[in-house]
């Protein structure tokens, strides 16, 4: 059993080895390092990771590796949402202790397409959301000097009298 408490930049990674804790200090959290780290790993390990806002990336990479990743919801872990001494290693080790008892929930994560349908409709929105403002407020619209901006407000120069039909 393998726990790792998550930041934006590195992870602690604490295992579980016949009912111990040895903390295995820190790893980035880069692709590279990620699987490098996924590599050392055994076929039937598990790997328990914190739900914050990059823990579904971040359980992708090592997935491969290992038996499988499970994502938790630390606000349903009471040992580590109420805990009085909160440090990296201490959270890393009490979600490898508490999988390795059977304790701990299991969010539900999304399938690849899912996943991909979730970010094209995030996307989309994106997209109506500044097309609104744009037009609601034309005092905010972005400088159509800048060519990024222009596919929003004016159409490129040269391109308005062409035909959109192929071939005409």
């Amino acid at each position: 059993m393998i726990g790792i408490d998550i930041h934006r930049t590195f992870g602690e990674v604490v295992f579980w080895e016949d009912g111990r804790l040895r903390p295995a200090g820190r790893i980035d959290m880069t692709r590279t390092a990620l699987e490098g780290f996924g590599k050392t790993l055994l076929a039937s390990d598990e790997v328990v990771v914190e739900a914050t806002a990059n823990s579904l990336a971040v359980s992708r990479i090592p997935a491969p590796f290992v038996a499988r990743v499970i994502i938790v919801n630390p606000l349903q872990v009471k040992a580590i949402a109420q805990a009085h001494v909160k440090t990296d290693k201490i959270d890393a080790g009490t979600l490898a202790s508490l999988q390795a008892a059977g304790y701990l929930p299991q969010i539900w994560t999304p399938d690849a397409e899912t996943e991909r349908k979730r970010r094209l409709v995030a996307r989309r929105y994106q997209v109506v959301r500044h097309r609104t403002r744009l037009k609601n407020d034309p005092a905010r619209a972005p400088d159509p000097k800048v060519p990024a901006c222009r596919s929003f407000q004016h159409p490129r120069p040269g391109v308005a009298g062409r035909s959109t039909v192929a071939g005409r």
